[in-house]
């Protein structure tokens, strides 16, 4: 029984299953060398030639040990680890050697990998919900791994997938087991795809983009769990991130890719502290830190907190001195999602009192889940409000009719999360930029080209892009067309639902500081909800925060990052994973420290 067998078994179930033997090196102990590369390449062909995604990786990693691989999106650090198990392309191959323990990697059969995937080496994939299958439920696709790659019987086979769900954490595994994922959190997801990958105990883990897009605080114990585990099972982890804190927090080791050749290796220490490639120094430098920002000018609005969380009068609305016509008032607003056929009508926020004033950022935080994508959709009235009232410049849109809406479109616009799935795949972008402008406007032809052009300037893109198609753009330039898109009509209002939260960090400097440009050029107003609240802080100046569907803390920017009142915004900032690993060590201690104060005083 291996160790991680003898940790979770609740009883004897687990010796129904006859486990079969691995062929690869045997046994491992903490401190072996279980993966050695050496001068190990991919290439892709692409219209009639090779074309180099990664050149002369060569690393050792030793069973226990973290690797992480940065670098921005095509330097080649995620080819270079899905070669390892036969994951490229058809049109890719993979050159040079990979051995785990003695066993050659490069150039397996695919009967020979499929012994190595899932049994001797695991992957969590960046997003679970297209990983894992939609149509079977989480425990199924648990169970599919073991009895692929052991006898067990089909009992056996479910309750050690139980088991592995109570590893990582799963609120009531055994009503979980038959949930399909989209019925899951996302932080749910992504334990279920680590449990999947645990289930045969690999010896090699290799983690893609393991916590994007997951909010700071179920990425903070995402990273807590994937630190138990390491230390679990014997098993080198592979991270392959952007997110140079969650580097620091994980890391013994850092390579540093850039166009497909590693530019610097080094401890964790050399790296954050001893940086000497150009490349490495201006990574580091792109990363916002959270309480380095400080706001030049507070506006005057007064600082507010529940007393208790879930309190039904929820926050007051703010005191102003301004006269100005706010651009967003919400006042004592509840929004629900409608009923859908059995399904009752869900209230995702209760009492909501919010003020934005002309030009003025506010960053909207809060977990998944909290609400914060509600309050922006119902901004735009894409989500119906049932109480109160929602004033958008002036205009009262609470009951307003669709047919009364379309003023009001003209004055917001929303950036999406996702600009690839909010973009027409079959439209050129410039044809996505300039339907709102023909929509409103009425504008065709030079003019409407003109316009176009302008905006594509604006946001620091070639005017030639304009014919090009979603699919052929980068993420951060994919972005940069839904900017666009939304400012097209030169809004008094903007809502910025998480838009740099899957960017690489250089990318998304670029993209933030086009983002103050064209705030500071337009004036608009602007909702920034984000969970990233370095980047929140960067941006606004005034934060609210959100949990279960209600603002618990608003106030200056300044004050809620240094001074936090509530305790829930208290644990939010502890979760913030920081680019220093001395820094990151002292945040996970205070962090700990604040959940197990929460737990004994509940």
């Amino acid at each position: 029984m291996t160790t991680l067998d003898k940790e979770n078994s609740s009883g004897n179930h687990l010796q129904d299953a006859v486990r079969l033997s691995k062929t690869i090196g045997g046994p491992v102990n903490k401190g072996d060398v279980i993966l050695r590369v050496r001068d190990l390449s991919v290439n892709f062909w692409v219209n009639g030639s090779w074309f180099t995604a990664a050149k002369g990786l060569t690393y050792d990693l030793k069973a226990g040990e973290v690797l992480a691989i940065v670098g921005e999106s095509g330097s080649g650090k995620t080819q270079s680890a899905m070669s390892l198990i036969g994951l490229l392309p058809k049109n890719g191959r993979a050159t040079g050697s990979a051995k785990l323990k003695d066993t050659e990697l490069i150039g397996m059969t695919i009967g020979q990998l499929q012994h190595v995937r899932g049994n001797e080496i695991s992957v969590i994939f960046q997003e679970p919900m297209t990983a894992l299958n939609p149509v079977y439920t989480v425990g199924f696709q648990i169970v599919e791994t073991l009895r692929t790659h052991f006898v067990m019987a089909p009992s056996a086979a479910k309750a050690r997938a139980i088991d592995l769900m109570r590893l990582v954490e799963i609120p009531d595994p055994v009503d979980s087991f038959d949930k399909f994922p989209h019925q899951l959190s996302g932080g749910q997801r992504q334990r279920i795809m680590i449990a999947q990958a645990l289930a045969c105990d690999p010896k090699l883990l290799i983690a893609d983009e393991p916590t994007t897009a997951l909010d700071v605080t179920v990425q903070g114990e995402i990273l807590k769990l994937m630190r138990e585990l390491r230390e679990r099972v014997t098993a080198a982890i592979i991270l392959i991130t952007h997110d140079m804190g969650v580097v620091a927090d994980m890391a013994d080791r850092i390579v540093v890719m850039k166009d497909g050749q590693v530019v610097e290796h080094g401890t964790s220490d050399d790296i954050f502290n001893r940086a000497q490639h150009p490349y490495t120094k201006q990574l580091l430098a792109s990363v916002p830190h959270l309480g380095s920002a400080t706001a030049e000018e507070e506006l005057p609005h007064a600082r507010l907190t529940l007393v208790a969380e879930g309190e039904q009068a929820g926050v007051p609305m703010p005191e102003t001195t301004s006269t100005a016509t706010p651009a967003l008032l919400m006042d004592d607003v509840a929004i629900e999602y409608p009923k859908q056929g059995r399904r009752a009508a869900f209230r995702a926020a209760h009492h909501i009192n919010l003020r934005i004033d002309p030009g003025e950022v506010i960053g909207l935080v809060g977990e998944s889940g909290s609400g914060k994508t509600t309050i922006g959709r119902a901004a735009v009235a894409l989500l119906p409000v049932v109480e109160g009232r929602l004033i958008i410049n002036g205009r009262d849109i609470t009951n307003a009719k669709p047919s009364e809406l379309k003023p009001f479109r003209k004055e917001v616009g929303i950036v999406f999360q996702d600009p690839g799935s909010s973009l027409n795949p079959r439209l050129p972008v410039g044809e996505s930029i300039g339907e709102p402008i023909m929509l409103h406007l009425g504008l065709r032809g030079s003019e409407l080209s003109k316009r176009v052009e302008n905006l594509l300037d604006s946001v620091q893109l070639p005017r030639s892009m304009r014919n090009r198609y979603p699919h052929e753009l980068s993420g951060g330039q994919r972005q940069r067309i839904g900017i666009a898109r939304a400012l097209a009509l030169q809004p008094k209002l903007l809502i910025a639902d998480e838009p740099t939260s899957a960017l690489d960090v250089s990318v998304q400097a670029r993209v933030l500081k086009l983002f103050q440009d064209l705030q500071a050029e337009y004036g608009f107003a602007c909702m920034f909800i984000s969970h990233d609240l370095a980047v929140v802080e960067m941006l606004s100046q005034r934060i609210a925060v959100m949990r279960h569907g209600y603002l618990v803390e608003v106030g200056p920017t300044k004050e809620i990052v240094s001074d936090p009142q509530h305790p829930y915004t208290r644990r939010l900032l502890a979760a913030v994973p920081v680019p220093d690993p001395a820094e990151q060590r002292r945040r996970r201690e205070l962090r700990d420290a604040i959940i197990e104060q929460e737990q004994i005083v509940s």
